[in-house]
Order: structure tokens, then sequence, then C-alpha cells
């Protein structure tokens, strides 16, 4: 019969590491950073997928084309973070802007320079709480 090897779970992120992904999230919530595409781009995963409160699926060209034109204000209530892994980490919070109110997710991944990135986004929207 072959051994089993035991290994230990996967270190969770440190406090360090959810305040870096909180303050990240809500970098890409400021309307100067989502008109600067290089700015969004540099919070983004290769990888990053968004399906939007509008229904729409985007990816960084398409949604830093969306955001290009933010001058509204978002704000975030309700902030929560949940380690899905050493290296991810999930943020929920429910958002607030001008005419619309949406339930968000957001799954943020710990890259090899370790710099967190978002991978995925998701909003539903939401009646007012």
């Amino acid at each position: 019969m072959a051994a089993v090897q035991l290994t230990s779970p996967p270190a969770r992120p440190t406090e360090a590491d959810l305040r870096d992904v909180v303050e990240r999230e809500l970098t890409l919530l400021e309307p100067d950073v989502r008109r600067d595409a290089e700015r969004v781009r540099a919070l983004l995963h290769p990888g990053f997928l968004e399906r939007g409160a509008s229904g729409r699926v985007r990816d960084p060209e398409s949604i830093t084309a969306v955001t290009s034109g933010a001058d509204a204000p978002v704000q975030a209530a309700d902030l929560r973070t949940r380690y899905l892994g050493a290296d991810a980490v999930l943020v929920t919070y429910r958002s607030r802007e001008p005419g619309r109110e949406a339930l968000r997710s957001s799954v943020w991944l710990r890259d090899p320079e370790a710099r967190w990135l978002l991978l995925f986004h998701q909003g539903t929207p939401s009646v007012a709480a």
C-alpha cells in the first residue's frame, strides 16, 4: 500500500493582504481611476472577466472602454472579505451610484510577483436596502 502524504492546508492571506485587496477594490470605484484605462488594466488579471449588473460580459479591453467615461461616484457598503485559498480572496459588497444599486462579488488572485489582481467580478441588480 502506498504511503499517503499529508499536506498542510494553504496559508490564509494575512490581514494586510485583505486590506490591500479591499483598497484595490475601492480604487476601481474611483472616477479618476475608472477614466484611466492604464490604471484599470494594472489592477486586472490577464484572464479578467466581468458579468455586469447590465447583463453584459466584459474582458479587460471592453471594461476599460465602458469605465473610461465614468464620472459618477460609486459607494460601497456592507463590504466583506473571505479567503478562498492562500492566493485568492472573495470580496462582496453593495454598490450605490445615482439611479442604481447592485450586489457585487469580486475574486482577487495574488500573482507570482505578490500583487493582487482582479480575476472575476459580478454585479447583480438590487433593490435599495
